[in-house]
Order: structure tokens, then C-alpha cells, then sequence
């Protein structure tokens, strides 16, 4: 909403912007001031905490399309000079006889309002929408979070101290390593009585030593025997904080193939993942002589073609 003081800020002066700087350059000169004057590192300097305040105020107003509009549409009824002041009949008059001698322009008070009544699609004046402003959102703040990989699995309710004030924040379940999560209304309070900043928590979730996470699914490596792979098995698989489930091992089962445990992942909102088994043919680094004899006799009765011929056949005419 339009505020009455926004007659004696100039908004892109305060950024360093042209009027008609694009949505994105206003937003990179922003950052670009912020990081320069903010008070984390400026620390008990209040003239730089003075202008952070300036520079958030202004970013504030422009960022927001309506706002902005109406920001210039009030500058452009002061013909861009802030000089309006109250007239001898209690109205305001438009000063510009010190910008050259030019017409001192009179409005009424009912005049003025029904301007801006007009302007900004209705009425109410200085008491009523013209006069207010919207308060502004307190401050972002950052926190970084160790996690077990249990626990952004299944999510957790942790306990934070972030600048000096102890909270209380949930993370949900299926949080990944550096995955950055915004938690409304945890940042700083308000200045000026709107609602409190957010808070950006960066999790780091420490590895497990059996599971990974790929999105929902939880990934798991499971070592078979060459003779369980060649004449199939049932095997035991482990899962993430349960007992183990039974899976079957086809015949002829080739190291990477996977074998899918439904719902057996991640559970969260978006949904629930399951359970991916690698199958990987363990070779024995050493065999004992009754091993190697059968071994040998199993390589004697084997055909004698190579299973990489369709390999290099197919290297070849590429």
C-alpha cells in the first residue's frame, strides 16, 4: 500500500538504479548492497546498519510490481521533486517555485485524496489506505544441521540455538545431503510489527555404511555368490531400521541387476520409495584345491566362445 513518506525517498537512488532497471538487475544490485552493508559484517557500525535498513526499505517497494507502480506513480504527481508541504488552507501545495519559479499548485485535502483515490483504485485518504504501510518481514537467517541418516530418512525434531535464541525446528523425512530447507516464520522477528523472516536450514546427513538415498528409494548393495547367481538363491536383505526380507535370486543373475522391495524406502508427503537390492557376484580371492579342480572342469565344459565377442564386434562398427 502507499505510504505518505514515499514523496521524500527516492527508492532507486537509494539501490543506485535507473527508473526502468529491469526485475532482475534490481534484485543483483540489491544482493550486491546487502552483503556490503549488512550488519553481520558491519558489525557496530550503525551507519551501515542505517543504510541496510535504507537499501531493504527500497528493495522492498521495488521488488513488489504493485507496489512499485504505485511508488511511481506518486513520484510522477510530484513531478519527481518531494516538495509537498501543507498549504495556508490546510491543504498541500505543490512547492515548485524553488525549482526554477515555476506555478505553486494548491490542492485541497479532499482534492488530493480523490487524486489518489483515483490513482490507486480507491479512497480513504491519510486515514485510510494511503497513509498506511506495510510493515516489513524480518530478516532471513541461515543454520546449518548434522543429521544421522536415519533420522532424514524418517525426519526428526531437532533442537537449534541460532543466533541466541534456542528453537525448535521439524525437518521433514527424505532430507538429502546439503539439501537446503526454508522454515517459515523461524527467522528474525519484525521490526515493525509484520510477520517474522524465515529460517534456511542447510542439512548435512552423515553416510551409512550399508544404504544410500536416491530420491525416495533407498539403494543397498547385496554381494551373492558366483553358484547362488549361476543356480539362483533366496537370499536375506537387509532394510533401514527393520528385519531383514527374503528375495529370490533368478538363475543366471548378472552382476548390477536390481531387485525392487516395494515400500520399503523413504516415506514422506510426496510419497513413499522403495527398496533397491544390487546384485553384485562375489569372486573368491582364494580357492582351495578341490575349488580350482572343479572350477577347471566347469571352464573345460563351458563352450568355447568368448561372452566379450559381442562386445568387440560391436566396438568395431561403431
Amino acid at each position: 500500500m502507499a505510504s505518505n513518506d514515499w514523496f521524500d525517498k527516492d527508492f532507486y537512488a537509494v539501490l543506485g538504479v535507473q527508473k526502468d532497471v529491469s526485475a532482475a538487475d534490481l534484485k543483483k544490485q540489491y544482493r550486491k548492497l546487502a552483503r556490503q552493508y549488512h550488519p553481520d559484517s558491519n558489525p557496530g557500525d550503525a551507519n551501515a546498519e542505517a543504510r541496510f535498513k535504507e537499501i531493504s526499505e527500497a528493495h522492498s517497494v521495488l521488488a513488489d510490481p504493485k507496489q512499485r507502480q504505485e511508488y511511481d506513480a506518486v513520484r510522477a504527481m510530484a513531478g519527481g521533486r518531494p516538495r509537498f508541504a501543507p498549504g495556508g488552507s490546510g491543504g498541500f501545495e505543490d512547492v515548485f517555485g524553488g525549482f526554477g519559479g515555476g506555478p505553486r499548485v494548491q490542492y485541497s485535502q479532499g482534492d488530493f485524496e480523490d487524486l489518489l483515490g483515483g490513482m490507486f483504485g480507491g479512497g480513504g485518504g491519510f486515514g485510510g489506505g494511503f497513509g498506511q504501510r506495510r510493515p516489513a518481514k524480518g530478516r532471513d537467517v541461515t543454520a546449518r544441521a548434522a543429521l544421522d541418516f536415519q533420522s532424514a530418512v524418517q525426519g526428526d525434531t531437532l533442537k537449534l540455538t541460532v543466533g541466541g535464541r534456542s528453537m525448535t525446528v521439524k525437518v521433514p523425512a527424505g532430507v538429502h545431503d546439503g539439501q537446503r530447507i526454508k522454515l517459515a516464520g523461524k527467522g528474525d522477528p519484525s521490526p515493525s510489527g509484520g510477520e517474522p523472516g524465515d529460517l534456511i536450514l542447510t542439512v548435512a546427513v552423515r553416510p551409512h555404511p550399508v544404504f544410500t538415498m536416491d530420491g525416495l528409494h533407498l539403494r543397498v548393495d547385496v554381494p551373492v555368490t558366483f553358484a547362488e547367481a549361476a543356480l539362483g538363491a533366496t537370499i536375506e536383505v537387509p532394510t533401514l531400521g527393520g528385519e531383514p526380507v527374503r528375495l529370490k535370486v533368478a538363475p543366471g543373475t548378472p552382476s548390477g541387476r536390481v531387485l525392487r522391495v516395494k515400500g520399503r524406502g523413504v516415506a514422506a508427503k510426496k510419497g513413499t520409495g522403495d527398496l533397491l537390492a544390487t546384485i553384485q557376484v562375489a569372486v573368491p580371492s582364494h580357492l582351495t584345491k578341490e575349488q580350482r579342480e572343479h572350477l577347471e572342469a566347469f571352464q573345460a565344459a563351458s563352450p568355447a566362445e568368448s561372452p566379450r565377442a559381442d562386445l568387440i564386434a560391436k566396438a568395431k562398427a561403431s
